[in-house]
């Protein structure tokens, strides 16, 4: 696969089920355990922040009850029967925190909605504690960073209980053209719940996978391009990719300062809405969280509304569609189930730049990789076992064997060889990204049509994953709103042979309040979401 598709694939950072997997005679062994999980019932499959809420209130549970049900599970699914590999490394103060915060309840403070709840972070997002953050890469291990990432210090306010550091696809699926997607040097191969063999999407995998397989309550994952919305679809959740300056990204391993976000990845929009809020805030360590002032919310679901759909008019980006016939078919589905519910759906609204910002796309993100990862690595101290891009490149060639098994780093050393941000390559390649996907892109078409949101196919159903060859997904719709860092939200729209699809809603910057207006009315309509069955493979008719 040529780069400029694998970023267009977006793999960087009821009446739905069409047809249905059976198990061969074969496979039924390898099902036994994942029918033991099944059939054994975990009693908070699929529970919500609300509902842990009233648990907690009501003395049914506490947050180190919670806490240690979730550690049960990750012990259960992730470390030994499906080896899942979604979790990296467990914090091992979470159950002194739970029990903190259990006493703040009986003493009548309750922080907030995330009062107790836990939630699993990506592995390239600090944590000033005895947990690494490594993003995947044996690079990084001892490292110690000075501080809390900011929307670390933030869901710590609010109570939340860090409960571990995810898998991801290393280096947030930035070091070659042929990875495959949630593959660390540290981690492993993250698995698709769903269906095993079958690759979770990248780069926040193990976010993805951990919440969709009830490890956590909700998780956080980054993009730059994808790498929420995709391993949401593929794994049957809720991602939500803000708008850039919604979110700080301080203290998380960079890509490209102009794409990187980080963003809830939830069972359900209400979850992923509770979520979105406690992340917001300014940061003076990030000046592009000013750009939020006046135009963020500390509370999200106030804007969740069953009807948000009656006359909405929401425009088809028809020119993304035709990779995968079945998917199709879903998206048809989902747009007569927004007609019935009142939309005015205008179809087609196509994005007419579709394929024109692909190769400008790369060149910053290669620029921009190696200043900011510098720049990230440098806060580290004099301490850090690697200190540039360059000694990552070093230490990846010494430690082959273990770092490079698989897949080379081809784009390390192109990113190397690129040189400052002022030069003029770069810059005109980020007005090119801005203007095409931008203002010429997502803006024009929504002006045009007088729209309230794009729709359009998040990506295509799990494909086996392929530590050989790599990824091959077969197409998507994230770059659009990745390069214009604009505000995604995928929600499930069904399944194909029982792997999950999500459908994306885009609009322009901040537009956050109405797209979870939309994402939510369609949710609550569909009700699509279905909890994983840890199937070993899928034995097609």
């Amino acid at each position: 696969m040529r780069r400029r598709d694998f970023l267009r694939c977006g793999f960087l950072g009821g009446a739905a089920a069409i047809a249905g997997p059976t198990l061969s005679s074969c496979q039924k062994g390898a099902q036994s355990s994942a029918d033991e999980i099944v059939n054994n019932a975990f009693e908070l499959e699929e529970i919500t922040i609300a509902e842990l809420q009233e648990e907690m209130q009501s003395g049914r549970l506490t947050a180190r009850s919670i806490a240690e049900m979730y550690l049960s599970r990750i012990d259960d699914i992730d470390h030994n029967n499906q080896e899942l590999k979604s979790v990296l490394e467990l914090n091992p103060d979470a159950l002194a925190i739970a029990d903190r915060l259990d006493a703040e309840r009986r003493e009548g403070r309750v922080r907030g909605a995330l009062h107790g709840i836990p939630i699993i972070i990506k592995d390239n997002i600090d944590t000033a504690d005895k947990m690494q953050t490594t993003a995947g890469s044996l690079a990084l291990l001892g490292s110690k960073v000075p501080e809390d990432a900011f929307i670390v210090q933030q869901l710590r306010k609010a109570g939340a209980i860090i409960l571990a550091k995810a898998n991801l696809s290393e280096w947030a699926n930035f070091r070659s053209t042929r990875s495959s997607s949630g593959w660390s040097a540290r981690g492993g191969q993250t698995k698709n719940p769903y269906v095993l063999d079958r690759n979770p999407c990248g780069s926040s995998s193990g976010s993805g996978a951990a919440v969709s397989a009830n490890l956590c309550s909700v998780s956080i994952g980054t993009e730059t391009d994808g790498s929420i919305v995709c391993p949401a679809t593929a794994n049957g959740v809720v991602g939500i990719k803000p708008t850039i300056g919604l979110v700080s990204r301080s203290g998380i391993v960079p890509i490209a300062h102009s794409q990187d976000t980080a963003g809830p990845m939830a069972r359900t929009v209400e979850d992923a809405a509770i979520l979105l809020g406690v992340l917001t805030g300014l940061d003076s360590e990030d000046e592009s969280t000013l750009r939020s002032k006046g135009k963020s919310y500390a509370d999200y679901t106030q804007f969740l509304d069953t009807r948000g759909l009656q006359g909405a008019r929401i425009g088809v980006a028809r020119n993304t569609f035709g990779f995968h016939e079945k998917i199709d078919e879903l998206m048809e589905e989902a747009i007569d189930i927004m007609k019935q519910m009142g939309a005015e759906i205008i179809d087609p609204a196509n994005l007419e730049t579709d394929g024109e910002f692909g190769d400008s796309e790369y060149e910053v993100l290669l620029y921009e990789f190696k200043a900011d990862l510098n720049k990230y690595l440098s806060r580290l101290g004099p301490g850090a076992p690697v200190k540039t891009l360059e000694e990552i490149i070093e230490f990846n060639e010494r430690n082959r064997e273990k770092e490079m098994p698989y897949f080379e780093q081809e784009i390390f050393l192109m990113a190397e060889e690129k040189g400052p941000l002022t030069e003029e390559t770069y810059i005109k390649a980020l007005e090119n990204n801005h203007r095409l996907a931008g203002k010429e892109g997502i803006d024009k078409t929504i002006q045009q049509h007088r729209l309230e949101a794009i729709i359009a196919p998040t990506g295509g159903p799990a494909w086996t994953t392929d530590l050989v060859n790599g990824d091959h997904g077969l197409g998507g719709s994230s770059s659009f709103a990745a390069v214009s860092g604009y505000a995604n939200i995928t929600v499930p729209a069904g399944s194909v042979f029982g792997l999950p699809v999500g459908i994306s809603f885009f609009a322009g910057a901040f537009s956050e309040p109405t797209l979870i207006k939309l994402a939510y009315s369609f949710e609550q309509a569909t009700k699509y979401r279905k909890a994983p069955q840890f199937l070993p493979t899928l034995d097609l008719p």
